[in-house]
């Protein structure tokens, strides 16, 4: 049986987390700060949790990263 290749973009903006679930950063910080208020830049410090319907999406994409 051959290896399954890992999306290569989907490895450099998700990981898993050691209960299995998927975390990621949320978009939306690069420039244009000055128009976001300061709860949208308080809010997307933190990393997230991806819900398990969205999850499941990106779910075969990372193949061995259990």
């Amino acid at each position: 049986m051959p290896k399954l290749k890992t999306k290569s973009s989907i490895k450099k903006r998700f990981t898993r987390t050691a209960t299995g679930k998927i975390k990621f950063k949320p978009a939306g910080k690069r420039h244009g700060m000055s128009k976001r208020s300061n709860k949208f830049i308080r809010n997307t410090k933190k990393t997230s949790i991806m819900a398990p319907s969205d999850a499941a999406l990106i779910d075969h994409m990372l193949p061995y990263n259990k």
